[in-house]
């Protein structure tokens, strides 16, 4: 049977660590994955309002295909300067890509933002956007266990009508075989069924870690007949700036920037599980999908079996993650 990793978390794979930095004035953060080298790395875009950063590095048919960290940030726009502290940590560490000797490493950290500038906080940081430096705390704070909900990219989050976070989840596959998900969840859609306490992912649910709820205890329509997108229209969700679902996925196993690309797109669909609806056109839904190549997969079984097996764990961590990012929200 099929459990989560020990901490239950996407850094039950070795190599990964995560880290937060939050602004409470402004209620906004920044969320770093770090890779200990640059893992093979792919991303797909479902939203129709993404707002992305070295994506075009991370395309099969171009050169890189690889990712030495992952931003995940608040601040719309102005969240994609997170990636530049978080570049500047690296490439002083000497972690990146270094074509010449003595020149400056060139670390690869793709970046996607959510949108949280409507939510109250202090947002008059005139030339100066916090980002930036927010990624370089961030990045200095990353380690094995982090807290999930209102921490990081987070901190301003919604998701539907309730409040959104930062979620995590893993899978072991066995034999060594490790799946896991990290999200920031601040969508259009509702992690919850009408009644307003049971998960979408509930059938997903693992050991209880999102409250253990299980199914819903009543016809989906007997408290309020509306659809969800008819509440979601009365309180104004479905409008652009109240988006997005942004996400990480990864495994150890040794697979190419092109096998990657395929996990991530299956992975989407936890998403789609997990709210509802999902990849809307306010919505900027992105998928990162990483593989750290420590396992090297049973070649007994055809290849493009175990990415199928992969990429579907992949899809229920990242389903189970968006319902423990509301949880702890």
């Amino acid at each position: 049977m099929f459990r989560p990793g020990p901490q239950n978390l996407i850094t039950d794979i070795a190599g990964l660590k995560v880290g937060h930095a939050t602004d409470e004035a402004i209620r906004t953060g920044v969320t770093v994955l770090l890779c200990e080298s640059g893992w093979a790395a792919a991303v797909d875009v479902r939203g129709g309002g993404p707002g992305t950063r070295e994506t075009d590095a991370l395309a099969p048919e171009n050169l890189v295909g690889r990712a030495h960290a992952v931003v995940l940030a608040g601040g719309s726009v102005f969240g994609l300067a997170a990636a530049d502290g978080v570049t500047s940590a690296l490439s002083a560490q000497g972690s990146g890509l270094q074509w010449r000797p003595g020149s400056p490493s060139i670390p690869i950290v793709p970046c996607a933002v959510l949108h949280d500038l409507g939510n109250g906080g202090d947002k008059n940081w005139g030339l100066s956007p916090p980002y930036r430096d927010l990624g370089l705390r961030a990045a200095g704070a990353a380690q094995r266990d982090f807290a999930l909900g209102s921490f990081g990219a987070g901190r301003g989050a919604l998701a539907g009508m309730r409040k959104g976070g930062i979620g995590s989840a893993s899978l072991d596959l066995q034999g060594g075989l490790l799946v896991g998900a990290l999200v920031a969840v601040n969508s259009v859609g509702s992690a919850l069924m009408p009644d307003g306490k049971t998960y979408w992912a509930w059938p997903f649910e693992l050991e209880k870690e999102f409250g253990g709820g299980g199914p819903p205890t009543s016809t989906m329509d007997s408290s309020n007949p509306a659809p969800d997108e008819a509440r979601l229209l009365a309180i104004g969700r479905l409008r652009p700036g109240v988006n997005t679902t942004i996400a990480v996925v990864a495994c150890n196993a040794d697979l190419s920037s092109v096998e990657c690309k395929r996990v991530a797109m299956m992975a989407q669909d936890g998403i789609a599980r997990a709210i509802r609806p999902a990849h809307t056109p306010f919505d900027g839904d992105t998928v990162f999908a990483l593989a750290g190549a420590e396992l090297a997969l049973d070649e007994s079984l055809l290849r493009a079996a175990h990415i199928a097996r992969i990429g579907s764990a992949a899809a229920d961590c990242l389903a189970r993650a968006v319902a423990r990012a509301v949880h702890f929200g």
